[in-house]
């Protein structure tokens, strides 16, 4: 069984240590806000309210002996790079860091992150992937992490009521607008029977609608 720490418990960070979690990985979870811990209260052993730049905060943590620890630092560019520093003097095996920009990411490797990933970014990528394998769908950027998904219904989802159809997803999509014999309407209610080629706008984050699209 490998050993992680995960440093930053904000959404990326959350996702990353549940997962490994549930799949019976040991977890060190770290965060400098209380707040961000108490949902790990109960699923995880080891939780921490430390400083991440400050090394004997890390030692006296474990997290010197993890095999990998991931740095899911928000905004805080300094934090997070100050962190990654850290965790390279106390000898930690692999340190993966999450980039919140490309020049962020650039000073991560330069400073010795085995691991960049661009978590936002990489789920844009899959996001037009999946569009453009399904050609039914269109996607716009509104943010860097929110979509406008356009798409037409087809005869499998025809005489489906709206509330119905987002309920498959199980996700907080909404349906900002439609368009029926060349006419847009944008009060949409859960109750709306959506009809064989009506065009529905899509709202929601990148990875609910990656999710949507795959279920398609």
């Amino acid at each position: 069984m490998k050993t992680y720490a995960v440093i930053g418990l904000g959404k990326f960070g959350s996702h990353v240590a549940k997962g490994l979690i549930e799949n019976g990985e040991q977890v060190i979870a770290v965060d400098k806000n209380e707040d961000s811990i108490k949902e790990f209260r109960g699923i995880c052993e080891n939780l921490f309210i430390i400083d991440t730049t400050d090394i004997n905060s890390l030692k006296d943590a474990g997290i010197a002996e993890v095999d990998t620890a991931i740095v899911s630092i928000g905004k805080n560019i300094e934090a997070s790079i100050l962190s990654v520093m850290a965790l390279k003097e106390i000898g930690v095996k692999e340190v993966i860091a999450k980039a919140y920009t490309l020049i962020h990411g650039k000073i991560l490797s330069k400073i010795g992150t085995d691991r960049v990933i661009y978590p936002e970014r990489d789920a844009a990528k899959r996001l037009v992937k999946s569009f453009s394998l399904n050609p039914k769908f269109e996607v716009i950027d509104v943010t860097n992490t929110m979509k406008i998904a356009r798409f037409k219904i087809t005869a499998q989802y025809a005489n489906i009521a709206a509330g119905d159809l987002l309920s498959r997803s199980k996700s907080d999509l909404k349906i900002i607008a439609f368009k029926r014999e060349n006419r847009w309407e944008y009060e949409i209610g859960e109750f709306l029977v959506l009809k064989n080629d009506d065009v529905v706008l899509l709202f929601g984050n990148s990875k609910e609608l990656e999710i949507f699209v795959s279920n398609i």
